[in-house]
C-alpha cells in the first residue's frame, strides 16, 4: 500500500476553466482533491474528489479553501486576494492559466487588481480579461505537474 498523500488540490471551482485537467493531473498522481464552490457543483464519481458547497456568502469558498490550505498543498485559482491568503500560509498557488502566485508576485497582483478596480469604479472602461486559449490549458497541465512533482521532491 502506498504511503497517505499530505498534498492536496483545492480548487476554487466557480469559474475555474481546468477542472477536467485537475482532476486527470489528481489521478496520476494519486492525490485527493476539494472542489470548493458556493453552492452546488458537478464533479466527478471519485472517492479521491471531494464536493463541497461553502456556502453562498461573499467569500464562502474563498475562506473555506484558506482556513485549510497549508504548506504542502496546491491552491488553483484567478482569485488574487485568495491566493495572497494561501501565498501567506505557505501553500502552491496557481491561476488557471499556468501563472504561479508566489510571495514575490503577489503583492504587484494584488496592486494591479485593486488598481483596476478603482479604475471600474470610476467609471474607466478596462475591458476584461482576456480569453482563456489552448497555449493557456497547456501551459496550466505544464506548471501544475511540475508543482506537485515539486511538492513531492521536498516531502521526500
Amino acid at each position: 500500500m502506498s504511503e497517505p498523500a499530505t498534498t492536496r488540490i483545492y480548487v476554487d471551482a466557480d469559474a475555474c476553466p481546468v477542472k477536467d485537467e485537475i482532476y486527470r493531473v489528481a489521478a496520476r498522481h494519486n492525490l485527493p482533491v476539494s472542489v470548493v464552490a458556493g453552492n452546488f457543483i458537478r464533479v466527478p464519481d471519485d472517492p479521491m474528489i471531494e464536493r463541497v458547497a461553502a456556502g453562498s456568502g461573499m467569500d464562502a469558498a474563498d475562506d473555506w479553501i484558506a482556513e485549510r490550505a497549508g504548506p504542502t498543498d496546491v491552491v488553483i485559482t484567478s482569485d488574487i486576494p485568495l491566493a495572497s491568503r494561501c501565498v501567506k500560509k505557505g501553500s502552491a498557488v496557481l491561476a488557471p492559466t499556468g501563472k504561479a502566485f508566489t510571495e514575490d508576485s503577489i503583492g504587484m497582483a494584488l496592486a494591479v487588481r485593486n488598481l483596476m478596480t478603482d479604475l471600474r469604479e470610476t467609471g474607466e472602461v478596462t475591458g476584461g480579461p482576456r480569453g482563456f486559449s489552448p497555449r493557456d490549458r497547456s501551459a496550466f497541465l505544464s506548471a501544475l505537474d511540475q508543482t506537485i512533482r515539486r511538492l513531492q521532491r521536498a516531502r521526500a
